[in-house]
């Protein structure tokens, strides 16, 4: 079973839920908390290649070049034939080299390497980073021989195999790819090394060609964590609140040992670490801290192995942090802004240190937590306070910062109008501003001719400004287009529109441009634009004539005439019967018709009129006699 390339080490992972590995263990990584590295084999560094490994560690051939079928040899270069060309997996190295197999014609032991220093009844890690050198594109007539490596752990005797496990096949692929495969495994009674061997399982031929580097021994315990009373995995205390104690717990996962000897330790900078003189249980209660210290427990199933660094497994740290009370923020200066504008106030602290804003000194309210900045909706002065991220430590004292709002100019806006054909003056009405027209235009007054809507931005000493808006209309000057009459009704039409007054005394002016109810006569009818822009007059002559008359000598309604016809001195009015018949004809300057014909009363009927203006123009109508 593989492990994910080291760009995703955590991909992969095996859990391991055995305490002891038999040798039919599979690959996998320890679970736990590992110690330092015992053995790391990372085959140096250079441009020359070598040295060649010690007698009895490899049956292959060492070689000074380009290694053939059963060769091998340890260079920085990787790229012969047409393998990959790439660097070592040592991290940081400069001209790493890697240990590099062409494999042999028949399968087999390939490597082997005895790991001494162990300690017994221990579990170790082993874990070793392999690259299959063949591209993918590497032209195999038969298909490539897959790299497949077995992985064995021996006791000292080379009698006992205490793990093993296989890679799998591993292919070749486009680009050079390093892989990880790791075996854990456990030393029995008395047993202070072992013999790593290293099998190849496939033949050579096209393929099977393999890098290897950086093999590493290391300890595998449980996964021990450091909490305390609360299960906070660190503290950070305020450094008002020391000195400060706390009860300590070694929390291992049970995952590796069977049983646990404790050993705490403490450490100052993080690096030099003490053993605490009789702090051997999973417990242990600190004295009275007042300066930051870490803490972490050595962990081994036998107590024996608890002084040998190489057999024991470390815990994760517990970190106390003692935090100083921070300074005052520093106030980037008080701020005055617009009335319009937002009234942001700002401070300065540490990385690690964040504002609570209050409105008193002392006490008062919390308006915000956790900003630099604080946006004010009214003056006055607010006050800024620094609290740790940490262990929420508050400064002694806030600092001030004073907000207020310039006022911005007054401006009214308006709504104007000017006659057709003229010019106006737009004014902005306020003094000791800048001015600048959407005309372009920066004086106070600006002269127009064309209706719409300017504004003029005005800004006042302390860089404020407000927008006044002149909405202008135009007020056209009335063109009369016709005057035509309904019965005792006058219409006016005009060519134009707008907001017009009509008359037809030129005294009394009415905003319809209809009059009802108007004698017959000869009218002067005036149209005058709003605001008194412009003024079109005309003549008209109105003509009324009855739809009835009742000639019955009772005094009402006796004659049927035409008013108005005196207006046209040679007009002629002829009246007919239904069948066309003339019955009488009356100069403008007579009187009605009685309706009667040549001494005869006329019975009741309709009858006809023609009335001959005697300019081009004629009126005809009817109307009913009634007795």
């Amino acid at each position: 079973m593989k492990k994910a390339p080291l760009i995703q080490p955590l991909i992969f992972f095996l859990t391991l839920t055995c305490t002891f590995f038999t040798t039919q263990a599979q690959l996998g990584f320890c679970g736990g908390n590992s110690g330092d590295p015992i053995f790391n084999e990372t085959f140096g560094t250079g441009v020359i290649n070598g040295p060649q490994l010690p007698v009895g560690v490899t049956t292959y051939t060492y070689i000074d070049g380009t290694p053939d079928d059963g060769e091998y040899t340890i260079s920085s270069f990787t790229g012969y034939f047409d393998w990959h060309d790439t660097l070592d997996h040592t991290p940081g190295d400069t001209d790493g080299k890697s240990l590099i197999f062409n494999a042999d014609v028949t399968a087999g032991e390939f490597f082997r390497r005895t790991v001494t220093g162990l300690c017994e009844n221990t579990s170790y890690e082993f874990s070793a980073w392999l690259m299959n050198l063949l591209p993918s594109a590497n032209g195999c007539a038969g298909g490539e021989i897959p790299i497949n490596v077995r992985f064995q752990i021996w006791d000292n005797t080379d009698t006992n195999l205490l793990a093993s496990g296989d890679t799998g096949d591993i292919t070749s692929t486009a680009s050079p790819v390093w892989e990880q495969y790791g075996l854990v495994f456990q030393t029995v009674p008395g047993q202070t090394s072992v013999i790593l061997k290293m099998i190849n399982n496939g033949n050579g031929g096209c393929g099977n060609d393999l890098a290897i580097d950086d093999i590493v021994f290391r300890t595998c315990g449980d996964f021990i964590t450091v909490t305390d009373n609360l299960n906070n995995a660190n503290a950070a205390i305020c450094q008002d609140d020391t000195p400060f104690s706390t009860q300590l717990m070694a929390n291992p996962d049970f995952s590796i040992y069977a049983t646990h000897a404790y050993q705490w330790q403490q450490s100052t900078d993080g690096l030099n670490w003490f053993d605490i003189p009789g702090e051997t249980t999973s417990l242990y209660l600190t004295p009275p801290i007042t300066s930051s210290i870490s803490y972490r427990v050595k962990v081994a199933e036998d107590p024996i192995n608890l002084a040998n660094p190489l057999c024991n497994s470390l815990s994760e740290v517990f970190d106390v942090s003692i935090i100083p009370e921070p300074t005052v923020p520093v106030s980037n200066g008080d701020v005055f802004v617009c009335e319009n504008e937002a009234l942001i106030l700002s401070v300065n602290v540490p990385n690690d240190v964040t504002v609570n804003w209050f409105d008193s000194a002392i006490g008062g309210n919390l308006l915000l937590g956790g900003d630099t900045n604080y946006q004010a909706n009214v003056a006055g002065v607010y006050y800024a306070e620094a609290i740790s991220t940490l262990a929420n430590c508050i400064s002694d004292t806030r600092v001030p910062v004073t907000g207020g709002f310039y006022d911005l100019p007054v401006v009214f806006d308006e709504e104007l109008s000017f006659c057709e054909g003229e010019n106006i003056i737009l004014d902005a009405n306020i003094t000791n501003v800048t001015y600048l027209w959407n005309t372009g235009d920066t004086g106070s007054q600006i002269v127009v001719s064309t209706p719409g809507t300017y504004t003029v931005e005005v800004t006042n000493t302390n860089g404020c400004s407000s927008i006044k808006t002149i909405t202008l209309a135009q007020n056209n000057i009335p063109i009369i287009e016709n005057i035509t009459s309904n019965g005792d009704s006058i219409i006016v039409t005009t060519s134009n529109s707008g907001a017009f007054d009509y008359s037809i005394d030129g005294v009394s002016f009415q905003n319809s441009n209809v009059f009802t109810n108007v004698e017959g006569g000869l009218y002067t009818i005036s149209v005058r634009g709003e605001n008194g822009c412009g003024l079109d007059t005309q003549d008209y002559i109105l003509l009324v004539y009855p739809e009835y008359f009742t000639p019955n000598s009772d005094g009402f309604h006796d004659l049927w005439e035409i008013e108005g016809i005196e207006n046209y001195p040679d007009a002629l009015l002829s009246i007919y019967d239904r069948f066309g018949k003339l019955l009488k004809q009356i100069p403008p300057n007579g009187l009605g018709w009685n309706g009667i014909y040549r001494g005869q009363l006329l019975p009741s009927s309709e009858y006809w009129f023609n009335l001959d203006l005697r300019n081009g123009k004629s009126v005809q109508g009817h109307f009913s006699l009634i007795r």
